[in-house]
């Protein structure tokens, strides 16, 4: 059974920094692309960073770029989303997904594997 599970959301005020953990276990994490999106209510879950196998490509979405980092542990089967400089338009549930393959893509649609989700909220 595949399981993705987030963790290191929370309430942070603006300016402030988190890190997000994806654990992922059931599958073979390191033949996966691995994404993180988010969604705030009434809106559509949307990519913020992707990584694929071996962390060989990063992608970032333009309104987190240079503020977010996306890594992976392939030896704990874990996927990071270091987030800094957050800014109230940040808060939203954040989840991760996984893809089999070899290239990241920017719709849900073509991620397997989702996490519940973590919500992160940013206070002005």
């Amino acid at each position: 059974q595949v399981q993705l599970v987030e963790s290191g959301g929370g309430l942070v005020q603006a300016g402030g920094s988190l890190r997000l953990s994806c654990a992922a276990s059931g599958r073979t994490f390191s033949n996966d692309v691995m994404g993180w999106f988010r969604q705030s209510p009434g809106k559509e879950r949307v990519i913020v960073a992707a990584i694929t196998r071996s962390g060989g490509i990063t992608y970032y979405s333009g309104s987190v770029k240079g503020r977010c980092t996306i890594s992976r542990d392939d030896a704990k089967s874990t996927v990071y989303l270091q987030m800094s400089s957050l800014k109230p338009e940040d808060t939203a549930v954040y989840y991760c997904a996984a893809r089999s393959g070899s290239a990241y893509y920017l719709s849900p649609d073509q991620y397997s594997y989702w996490g519940q989700g973590t919500q992160v909220t940013v206070s002005s």
